[in-house]
Formats: C-alpha cells, sequence, structure tokens
C-alpha cells in the first residue's frame, strides 16, 4: 500500500509503507519479519496487535493493521504487477 501526501507547491511525494508479520510483542515494541529480515519497530499506535497479525511499518513504526481484504487485494495487485 502506498499514500501519497500533498506538498506546500501542489506537487505530491510518496510516503511508502512496509508490509511486516509479527513476530513478538513487548512493552510496545514489536519484532516483525518482512520477507525474511527482521526488525524491531515501534508497536505503540497499535494496541490490539497479536503474534501472526500483519502491519503497515513506516519509518521504523508499526501505522497499521493489515486485515484480511487488504492482504488479498494486495496479493492480486502484485500479481498483476509480475
Amino acid at each position: 500500500m502506498e499514500h501519497t501526501a500533498e506538498m506546500q507547491d501542489g506537487g505530491t511525494d510518496m510516503c511508502v509503507g512496509l508490509s511486516a508479520k509479527v513476530v513478538k510483542i513487548s512493552d510496545g515494541t514489536a519484532v516483525v519479519d518482512a520477507g525474511g529480515a527482521k526488525r524491531e519497530v515501534s508497536a505503540q499506535l497499535l494496541g490490539d496487535l497479536e503474534p501472526g497479525d500483519y502491519v503497515m511499518v513506516h519509518a521504523g513504526v508499526a501505522i497499521a493493521k493489515i486485515t484480511d481484504d487488504d492482504e488479498e487485494e494486495t496479493d492480486q495487485l502484485m500479481e498483476e504487477l509480475l
């Protein structure tokens, strides 16, 4: 998923988030697996995460929980691109 933000000059700047699977949660921090690369991210914005959930990560912060519908749409778009 991508999010675009309008800049002051009227152009747009693209912010890209990475989807990742939550492996472990501890004290507001989640260990996520993004394509085999594990890293720690802040999970403080999302209070209901559990291992096995998928999240959107941007700048080291889990910013959204990915639903099954989101995952299916992403898979379909990736198949179309490849």
